[in-house]
Order: structure tokens, then sequence, then C-alpha cells
């Protein structure tokens, strides 16, 4: 399954929808749900155990991928800085009519303003498109990793997988 992971690095479009944690487009385009691109059986929980509607599960071997129960997920984004493999993201496909708010894990400085206008990336580190900050929220419970949110265009919503501060922008730190 996992050909082109293995040897790019990226999964490919099929691989992601085989993915159990991987919602349907009907359902992101309803409101906000975790997307979890998680690929490697490995030891790893703690999207289940933070999760407070029950909607994320591994079941009782560890080493499961996490299914998402996209009709109880609620789009808290506390999955998103409690995974150690910053594969959960939260879609909201319905946040206007144009446009969708993706949630993501951030790990860099500096952090972006909320009214900055950045490069949204997806898998594979190009440009897709610009995309707009509109909250930040720092998580000090997990590792300090921040989530940050932006708005996109609609029809890029499951493209969009990181940002880029962009035209070299300073800040005070």
């Amino acid at each position: 399954m996992l050909n082109m992971l293995r040897s790019s690095g990226v999964l490919s479009e099929q691989e992601l929808m085989e993915l159990p944690g991987v919602p349907s487009m009907e359902l992101v385009e309803k409101g906000p749900v975790a997307v979890i691109e998680c690929a490697e059986m490995i030891p790893c929980n703690p999207c289940e155990a933070c999760c407070p509607t029950g909607a994320i599960k591994i079941g009782d071997d560890i080493n499961n991928l996490p299914i998402i129960d996209a009709v109880k997920c609620t789009g808290c984004g506390l999955c998103i800085a409690a995974c150690p493999g910053l594969a959960i993201f939260v879609v909201n496909g319905a946040h206007t009519k144009s446009e969708a708010l993706v949630s993501i894990p951030y790990e860099f400085l500096p952090l972006p303003n909320i009214g900055d206008q950045v490069e949204a990336l997806d898998r594979q580190g190009k440009k897709v498109c610009m995309a707009k900050i509109v909250q930040i929220r720092s998580s000090k419970k997990f590792d300090k990793t921040a989530i940050v949110s932006f708005t996109i265009p609609k029809e890029r919503c499951m493209e969009v997988r990181h940002i880029r501060l962009s035209g070299g922008m300073q800040r005070k730190q």
C-alpha cells in the first residue's frame, strides 16, 4: 500500500484515500473534522487518548492505524498537537462559501501573526496558493507545538498541509 511513501517520502492521493483516518470530502464539507494522515503501523496512541468525544480509535493493538469517526469528531484540534508525527490536521470545508479553514501543527519560529498572508504548501513543499492566518494557539502540554489556522480556497483544503512565511518576514521576538 505505501509504495509512494517509501519511494518519495510523500503519500500518493490513492494511498491517502485508503487511510482509515482520512474522512471523505463529503464529510469535510459539512464542518470541522480531523484528518489523520498516519500511514505507519507503529506503537502510538496519544490521538486516541486525548480525543474528548472518542472519535479517534486505535483499538486493542497499539500498532493499529487510527480510525476517525467523522460524525463524532467536533474538530476541536486537541489531537493536532498531541500527534508526535505531526500527521493530524483539522479541515473545515464549511468555513465560508468559498473558503476552508485548515489547522495544522507548526513547530517553527518565528510564528506567523494573525492576518499574515503566507504561502500554502502541499505535502511535497510546493506552493499551492496563498493563505491568510486567522488563529494561532500554543500547546504547552504537547512540547509547545503551535496550532496555526488559516483560510484557503475551499477546493485546495485537502492539498495544503504546511505554510511558509512569505517575503522574508521579520518578527520581534
